[in-house]
């Protein structure tokens, strides 16, 4: 059994850093990116109620298991359910635990350099007007040239617009960062880093909430419009038809939408005004679908870290309040800043149907790109913006390194710098991987299909059931309030070991239908998906390749804990 060796610096270090790991780039630009998809306001209710039946439980759950398996000397995934389940097998669910942050990391730090190097973009174009986006052409052609999109291997090349030096220096200092360890590294980072983020993001906050009416020919286009994009659950679309397909024409906000639209549309053939209600868009499952998938995202449930993170914590730390603190903090990011800056600076110069339906890397990289060139001091303020999106991406990133160094220190009994030194390479390799493979982003996107949200469903799914089945209730109860300022109201309880488990598997059944056989649940049609023709119907090599990845680093990581003696008993407790 591996000796515990870190701890957190303070009650405060230990609820920066969880926040940083969930205040990432999918508080800026997934959040506002899954906001516009799903129509806005209705989003935002399915978000809310994921949010208190998933979120908060399973952040809970996590955080009880990861102090109680910490206290015991493991501080990995593995380790924790090694510690919590008494088959012996129970510590290969661990797996998941470290595949899940580390695969994800091999991605994301790619995405992290993005930001670093549109925030050098925009610092730049303060001084030379020449760089700033004076279209949309311009800024999708840029994002196209940077990331790599046109061609494999094309981001390769070593200049101020391309992906490579930033992909260098951000994982350089991933490592740097890091290897400094739990508490002069990460915790440093995270205490540096969520203040100073916050504070820019206020200030993109309040210039964007000043824009008002940017084109006064174009009077619908204003940020009141656009917080009530964002925020009215009512929708209403003109619709067309075209070869027997309805399109959405235009989309419309404000207290006289219907008859604004309705007045548009007079002595248009074949044009029609609808009306959708809060009720009429929940019934979408593709409306709760990405509400939860967000909240996985958004708060960090289901990726293994918090469970490490919690490990480090001394006996009697509080749980319950750091848990929601940092929850609640992230909640601040993602609704109160990321949700208010974007959406509304969209709609202010583009209007509704210029964010309406864009993903989150259109919405991110090409969209705001724009904006910002577009508005006074806008190139000041862009740089601002990116730089809080790289601030965001390094606090969440470094969070998805430790599980990985946890396995490898708890398995082998090797200190930090090898253990760095042996993930850094695993994690070069596969950073180098889908940064290579960039042609329509098809590595970075099957990765994130199969690890960001396949196995966070899996994994998370997992863990409330052994919380609230296998370790029990009664003890689970009582090991979260051990040292709690605040206790959870006594109606969670059926949530963690009722609600939870039954909303998780319902979610994760339609996603399946929907992702894996290719059910259509608006058109009631089906057909196997796009990620499933690529591996066994059409076989894409990147796409194998993807999952060869995915496959070696568990296989990798089980044969690790197969062979440890750090595994071969249990704590007396349980044995």
């Amino acid at each position: 059994m591996s000796q515990q060796k870190e701890a957190w610096g303070s009650r405060l270090g230990v609820i920066m850093a969880v926040a940083g790991s969930a205040v990432g780039l999918g508080n800026f630009l997934r959040f506002p990116g899954q906001a516009a998809q799903y129509g806005g306001g209705a989003f935002m209710l399915a978000y809310a109620i994921s949010f208190l039946i998933i979120g908060l439980p399973i952040g809970w759950a996590e955080w009880a298991m990861g102090r109680y398996a910490g206290q015991r000397g493991f501080n990995s995934a593995a380790g924790v359910f090694h510690c919590l389940v008494k088959p012996s097998w129970s510590k290969y669910l661990g797996v998941l635990g470290a595949i899940i942050p580390v695969v994800i990391f091999m991605y994301y730090v790619m995405i992290e350099a993005w930001t670093l190097g549109y925030t050098v973009r925009f610092i730049r174009a303060i001084f030379d007007p020449s760089l700033r986006f004076h279209n949309v052409e311009a800024s999708g052609s840029f994002f196209e040239s940077f990331v790599g999109l046109g061609a494999d291997g094309s981001a390769f090349t070593f200049s101020w617009d391309t992906l490579l030096p930033w992909l260098l220096i951000v994982f350089a200092l991933n490592l740097w960062l890091i290897f400094r360890g739990i508490s002069k590294g990460i915790e440093k980072a995270c205490q540096i880093g969520m203040p100073v983020l916050i504070v820019l993001a206020v200030i993109v906050l309040v210039r964007v909430l000043t824009l008002g009416t940017p084109d006064a020919a174009k009077a619908e286009n204003n940020v009141q419009n656009g917080l009530g994009y964002m925020w009215n659950p009512s929708k209403v679309k003109v619709i067309e038809s075209v070869d027997g397909k309805d399109a959405v024409i235009k989309e419309y906000v404000g207290p006289q939408a219907k008859e604004q639209a309705t007045q548009d549309i007079q002595g248009k053939v074949g044009q029609t005004v609808i009306e959708l209600t809060p009720w009429q868009q929940l019934q979408n499952p593709d409306v709760w679908l990405a509400a939860a998938s967000q909240i996985f995202f958004s708060l960090s449930v289901g990726f293994g870290v918090i469970l490490v993170y919690a490990s480090y914590m001394q006996r009697r730390q509080d749980v319950v309040l750091s848990g929601l603190t940092a929850s609640s903090t992230n909640e601040l990011c993602e609704v109160g800043l990321g949700g208010l800056i974007t959406l509304p600076a969209g709609v202010a110069y583009l209007g509704v149907m210029g964010v309406a339906g864009k993903g989150t890397f259109g919405l991110g990289f090409n969209v705001l790109p724009l904006v910002f060139s577009e508005m006074p001091l806008g190139s000041l303020f862009g740089a601002f913006f990116f730089l809080v999106l790289f601030l965001a991406a390094v606090t969440s990133s470094l969070s998805m390194l430790q599980p990985g160094i946890a396995l490898l220190e708890e398995a082998l009994a090797i200190k930090r710098r090898a253990s760095v030194t042996i993930l850094a390479l695993v994690t070069a390799f596969g950073t180098g991987f889908t940064a290579y493979f960039t042609k329509d982003l098809k590595a970075l996107d099957t990765l994130d299909f199969w690890v960001g949200t396949f196995l966070i469903f899996v994994l998370a799914t997992i863990q409330i059931i052994l919380f609230g089945w296998v370790f029990g209730m009664k003890k689970g109860w009582e090991e979260m309030h051990d040292g709690a300022a605040i206790r959870i109201p006594t109606f969670f309880r059926p949530i963690f070991k009722y609600v939870c488990p039954a909303f998780l598997l319902t979610i994760f059944s339609m996603w399946v239908a929907k992702n894996i056989f290719g059910i259509d649940f608006s058109k009631g049609s089906s057909g196997v998906s796009g990620y499933v023709k690529a591996l066994f119907i059409e076989p894409d090599l990147i796409s194998w390749l993807s999952v060869v990845l995915i496959a070696g680093v568990g296989i990798a990581m089980a044969l690790l804990i197969s062979i440890s003696p750090a595994y071969k008993s249990k704590p007396s407790d349980l044995s």
